[in-house]
């Protein structure tokens, strides 16, 4: 489990990047961010199985089930897309707080997907958790917006379904399913960026060398760890972790652009934090007293 852990603490730092890109590109829309950084992201991923897999890449698309290939690529261009939607309805706070039920979300399904049954402590971390993401985001959530709140919830269920297959399909390499996903999200964000605002797939050099960059190391290589812990974590324990996300995106403009994060953010972070420690060494302590 140890592995695990560390896999997915590392793919959660290179996540929580994303705040840090999207403050170099500030005249980029979300679409036009999500398009090449989905594009940039297939194209790591890409490499990736060759390098690993040599001149048999184009096989492993054909090696985990069809229907993981599909559901595991739906999942992440669904997710990504729907999360700039839903940007585009409701306030971030409230895609944040909605997006903190993950955990819960997962847990509920496990059963069924992956015939895990999460301990208790999971579960209160769970519910930890989610109260550490309202501290953080309580000034900033809003009610009303239906379309807003449903897409929001989207993006929820596809986080939580795209880390229980995960688990569930451990034995293969599921990289050509979030590779697939990828392209589909490069072709989907381009075209809705198009019609909404003729920007899409159009932007700067500069820009393009940033999402270049931003693919591969806050999306792709985050991936690849994720998945290499899904091999030793329950997926609910998976979402958890993840959920530090909101911890480490703040503390990276703080450092390099002298953003510094308000009180709330501090006091919801550590809250986070202690939600995760607990579903973590909760049970590691209680089997040491029995």
């Amino acid at each position: 489990m140890d592995a695990g852990i560390i896999f997915v603490l590392l793919a959660t730092m290179g996540w929580s990047l994303s705040g840090l890109f999207v403050r170099f590109m500030p005249h980029l829309d979300g679409w036009q961010i999500n398009c090449w950084r989905g594009f940039w992201m297939a194209i790591g991923l890409m490499v990736y199985l060759g390098l690993r897999y040599g001149h048999n890449l184009l096989h492993q698309f054909s090696v985990p089930p069809f229907k993981a290939l599909i559901l595991s690529a739906l999942c992440f261009a669904i997710g990504t897309t729907f999360y700039v939607i839903s940007l585009t309805l409701v306030s971030t706070a409230t895609v944040s707080v909605i997006g903190a039920l993950s955990p819960l979300v997962t847990g509920l399904l496990s059963p069924w997907i992956t015939d895990e049954k999460p301990t208790r402590f999971a579960w209160a971390g769970a519910v930890i958790a989610l109260c550490g993401m309202i501290v953080i985001a309580k000034d900033g959530i809003e009610t009303g917006n239906i379309a807003g709140l449903l897409t929001s919830l989207c993006v929820t269920l596809t986080f939580a379904l795209q880390t229980l297959l995960l688990r569930r399909y451990k034995a293969f390499d599921m990289m050509p399913a979030i590779c697939l996903g990828g392209m589909i999200a490069f072709l989907a964000n381009g075209l809705i960026g198009v019609g909404i605002n003729g920007g899409g797939f159009n932007i700067d050099p500069q820009s393009m060398l940033l999402l270049a960059l931003m693919g591969p190391l806050q999306l792709a290589i985050p991936l690849i760890l994720f998945a290499r812990g899904a091999r030793y974590l329950p997926a609910m324990l998976l979402s958890l972790i993840a959920m530090l996300d909101s911890i480490l995106n703040p503390l990276w403009p703080w450092l390099f652009v002298g953003e510094k994060p308000g009180l709330a953010a501090l006091t919801g972070g550590a809250i986070i934090l202690g939600a995760v420690l607990v579903s973590i060494a909760g049970p590691q302590v209680f089997r040491s007293r029995i």
